[in-house]
């Protein structure tokens, strides 16, 4: 067994015998074994977990534990909240009514007398184990069909109606804390060129670089989205107008003058930006003014900033297209 897959048990029980014949059955099966013998240092122990001290993927708890009531630990361990669901097994010589009760409950999963052979430990607790590792499979595939479900498939940004509705929750923000907001949309100049002079493939790996180089410029709380085939959505929390335009100049500089390089050859893309400030509206109105000032910004030409409600933005100075020292052929149209 992986390291990396061995279970955490915690044993907890204050009887020698038992203690002396489940652990090395337990360390035989591959599992790291921590072993405590009262119900405080159990509820240490659990509470105690960190990425650097491994939560226990399972609990035997013996119900003599001296130090505090069975039921009074049971009720402490699923009160906390930071530490992880995982099976509970209750240590007892007999199944009395309180562990049954226990166990129809929820608050624990099984029982196993204290009298039983190891081989009856073997199957019960491989079980459990078995049952635990599926559960936590199923959470994943949960959790990564939702993450796959607000993200572009391509870009690995997020989609248009993520996008908007983490939008709506920066505005409420916004609407709390009288703080700024701003919004970038970027379309990709003649993309339509590009797609038919190099194909879908080679064109989905210039978004997709276009998406890498666009990111390493925002901050960790800024958002990326994917609202169209070819263009993107910057949201800006916290953000005025004018460094919203800065930043832009940036992406226009730092992303788009740079040659991207695709199926072997270098490719010199641009882009036209449109801004505009949300001022706590509503984010589908402000993605409209976006919108708006990025039709301006094409009709201004390739390469054009644009922002709703304020001052032309001066066109930018030519860019040559072929590089003389770095040897490469940057091709244009």
């Amino acid at each position: 067994m992986s390291p990396l897959t061995r279970p955490t048990i915690l044993l907890a029980s204050p009887d020698p015998a038992l203690l002396s014949a489940v652990e090395p059955f337990l360390l035989a099966s591959g599992a790291r074994v921590n072993v405590v013998l009262s119900a405080e240092d159990a509820l240490a122990a659990i509470a105690s977990s960190t990425p650097l001290s491994t939560p226990p993927n399972m609990a035997l708890l013996d119900v003599t534990l001296p130090g505090m009531p069975i039921s009074q630990l049971l009720a402490a361990i699923r009160a906390k909240a930071e530490a992880p669901r995982f099976p509970i097994i209750l240590v007892a010589d007999a199944v009395a009514q309180e562990w049954a009760d226990r166990l129809s409950e929820g608050v624990a999963e099984d029982l196993i007398p204290r009298t039983a052979e190891l081989p009856y430990w073997k199957l019960r607790l491989d079980m459990l184990l078995r049952n635990q590792s599926q559960a936590q499979e199923v959470e994943a595939l949960r959790d990564a069909a939702l993450r796959n479900a607000q993200l572009d498939r391509l870009t690995g940004v997020y989609n248009r109606e993520t996008m908007l509705a983490m939008l709506f929750r920066e505005t409420d923000r916004v609407q709390r804390t009288n703080n700024s907001l701003s919004m970038v949309l970027l379309d990709i100049d003649d993309f339509g060129h590009w797609n038919s002079r190099l194909g879908v493939d080679a064109c989905d790996e210039l978004l997709c670089q276009v998406a890498s180089r666009t990111g390493t410029l925002l901050r960790s709380y800024d958002l990326l989205g994917r609202p169209g085939l070819d263009e993107f959505l910057i949201g800006l929390p916290s953000c005025s107008t004018a460094n919203a335009l800065t930043l832009t100049e940036r992406l226009r500089t730092e992303v788009f003058a740079v040659p991207f390089r695709v199926s072997g050859e270098s490719i010199r893309l641009s882009a036209c930006f449109g801004v505009a400030a949300s001022r706590g509206r509503s984010p589908v109105v402000v993605l409209r003014e976006a919108e708006r000032a990025l039709e301006w910004a094409k009709a201004a030409g390739p390469e054009s900033i644009q922002c709703y409600g304020g001052q032309a933005h001066p066109d930018p100075s030519p860019v040559t297209f072929l590089s003389a020292t770095s040897g490469d052929e940057l091709l244009a149209w």
